[in-house]
């Protein structure tokens, strides 16, 4: 099952709910909602240091759990994210994020940055031309083994009635023929 759709760009470009999260726009925090403001914000920097956060977009609600790892990563390897996805130096007192992801069969990233104090921050979501094209490279390469599978099964398939009808023609034996009549009878 290909883990994209067909006309990515089309999609990302022409979807009310992407054109909405591609805007730059004022996001949350949305973890340990329950807690204390400290323990939200120490819990938030471990997070994003191991990781991953849970943010929403706050005009739309739409919750994301985001991973900040290349896209073939996602954390399997349990290595704290490299700059290029949690960077904690290019500004004081914030955080800027990267998480690319498949959201809603589409290649796409996240990008934003957080107010460690307050917890909110701005965020978009931008297409990934370069994972969407790796992505449909690996969905045309599935439908094509798909193909090749049932067409496989069909030569098989054809080949076993073609090699039964032969063996039927050889052995037209009256025991074989009666089973065949009784079936036929018990039909009617």
């Amino acid at each position: 099952m290909p883990r994209v759709v067909s006309d990515q760009r089309n999609k990302f470009e022409n979807e009310e709910f992407f054109r909405k999260l591609s805007r730059e726009c004022e996001i949350k925090y949305t973890g340990f909602r329950d807690r204390p403001h400290e323990e939200r914000q120490a819990r938030f920097q471990n997070a994003c240091r191991d990781g991953r956060s849970e943010v929403a977009f706050v005009a739309t609600g739409t919750n994301l759990s985001l991973q900040f790892f290349p896209a073939n990563l996602h954390g399997d390897q349990r290595q704290a994210p490299t700059r290029d996805y949690v960077d904690f130096e290019r500004e004081t007192g914030k955080v800027y994020l990267k998480a690319p992801m498949i959201l809603n069969g589409v290649c796409v990233i996240w990008r934003g940055w957080i107010d460690l104090q307050r917890l909110d921050g701005m965020g978009c979501l931008e297409y990934d031309d370069e994972r969407a094209q790796h992505e449909d490279a690996l969905a045309q390469a599935a439908f094509e083994e798909a193909r090749r599978r049932t067409r496989d099964f069909e030569d098989r398939d054809r080949s076993h009635r073609e090699d039964l009808e032969s063996r039927r023609q050889q052995d037209p034996s009256p025991g074989s023929n009666m089973a065949n009549a009784d079936v036929e009878h018990k039909m009617r």
